[in-house]
């Protein structure tokens, strides 16, 4: 009789049964209903025509992706085929993807350089111009590294006066892309006039860190312009496309970057020669110019024209002093008689004013109180003036005149003998 299993046991001896016939498998098809889970795992289908098959990667498998995995991809899987028990799924677990005809790392790096270039990185508008004058140059690349010798020759032997500070930096390998991206950022805080990233030749693999987004970024959020100078000529990197400038080696950023001294000094030769020519014509015009202003000076000098009117100030001041002396002779003719008139009135007044005076002098002679006392009668004075008798007052002193005589007297009694 046929043994009766339970279902668990039909799962399990599938499970069993496909996870040891199908340990290791490469699966090719396209890609569908990729999911990108919080947890970092990846769930998605891989299909043809006729058929297809769940699939999951884990994040620890996911981590070591070149790519990332999109809808319609057409990819070569690498893994087991396993069975969920709890409900008779069955999937493959998958450990490696690679792009169907084309590396994994090309395929990552048109991902990225698509996503970056609609995002506006790349954007001509947004790329800083790199000075004309630079003085201070920090170069991100490894101090052992052919580059930075290059570097420093050709800056050395094209402009020496320029300085160049070196931050040593990892530029291969799985830890490089996050160094290089820190060492960008504290490069940009050093105020320096240009930032270069870069290192010598090498595979895709060793220049990949370049082609890595952190990267990316750290070159797009710089204040100092930056150029990139990775690897050949042929070589094209994401650091490339993003940077304010592309140098196809780390020699030549240097030539792009520095003006030649040699061209420097011929050229300030000629500016010299074409500025002493220049000078030469300028102050040959500005002679003649001189020497026509001097004549035209020379023709209305300032002290030309004072001493003209000098002379005319002279001639006029003559004219003056004739009029003057013709009006005062004209004057004095005038005044003459005038002069006689004057005197005769001048005299013929004295003499009426002297008559006059000798009439008031005889009027105030014979005015004179004393003059018209008569024989018996005086004059009474009290305090110098002339005063009646009804003002005096007993006891006062009071002074009697003649005309020849005074007495002094004293008054003892005032009264009325009652006439008019």
């Amino acid at each position: 009789m046929m043994h009766t299993l339970t279902v668990s046991e039909i799962n399990e001896q599938i499970k069993s049964l496909l996870e040891s016939t199908f340990i290791q498998i490469r699966v090719e098809g396209e890609l569908s209903r990729v999911t990108y889970h919080t947890s970092g795992h990846l769930y998605f289908t891989i299909r043809d025509a006729k058929s297809s098959l769940s699939c999951v990667m884990f994040r620890s498998n996911a981590q070591r992706l070149k790519f990332r995995l999109e809808e319609g991809q057409h990819v070569v899987l690498s893994g087991a085929i396993t069975v969920y028990v709890p409900r008779g799924n069955y999937q493959m677990m998958v450990q490696t993807a690679e792009p169907y005809g084309a590396g994994a790392l090309a395929v990552a790096f048109e991902q990225l350089k698509r996503r970056l270039m609609e995002e506006g990185l790349f954007a001509p508008e947004r790329k800083k111009t790199i000075p004309k004058t630079v003085r201070h140059i920090v170069v991100v690349t490894s101090k052992t590294g052919a580059a930075i010798q290059d570097m420093i020759r050709v800056a050395t032997k094209r402009w020496p006066l320029v300085k160049i500070t070196l931050i040593d930096t990892l530029v291969q390998g799985a830890e490089a892309a996050a160094e290089i991206a820190r060492h960008i950022a504290y490069a940009d805080r050093l105020g320096a006039d240009v930032i270069v990233v870069g290192r010598g030749g090498g595979s895709l693999e060793d220049l990949w860190a370049f082609n890595e987004e952190v990267v990316a970024r750290a070159i797009a959020a710089c204040e100092t312009p930056v150029v990139s100078a990775v690897g050949h000529e042929i070589d094209t990197l994401i650091s490339d496309f993003v940077a304010d400038m592309r140098a196809p080696t780390p020699s030549a950023a240097m030539e792009q970057i520095l003006p030649d001294r040699t061209e420097v000094l011929m050229g300030l030769d000629e500016a010299m020669e074409r500025m002493r020519s220049r000078m030469y014509q300028i102050l040959a015009l500005k002679e003649e110019t001189l020497r026509h202003l001097t004549s035209r000076m020379e023709q209305h000098a300032i002290g030309r024209k004072i001493d003209m009117q000098l002379s005319l100030v002279e001639d006029l001041k003559k004219q003056l002093m004739r009029q003057i002396s013709h009006l005062v002779e004209k004057k004095e003719e005038t005044l003459h008689p005038l002069r006689s008139q004057i005197r005769m009135a001048e005299n013929h007044l004295l003499q009426r004013k002297g008559q006059q005076w000798q009439s008031l002098r005889a009027q105030m002679a014979s005015l004179d109180p004393r003059l018209k006392l008569r024989p018996g009668y005086v004059q009474l004075l009290k305090g110098g003036r002339v005063t009646r008798l009804e003002a005096l007052k007993p006891g006062e002193s009071i002074r009697l005149e003649d005309g020849k005589f005074v007495a002094d007297a004293t008054v003892d009694a005032v009264w009325s003998t009652g006439g008019d």
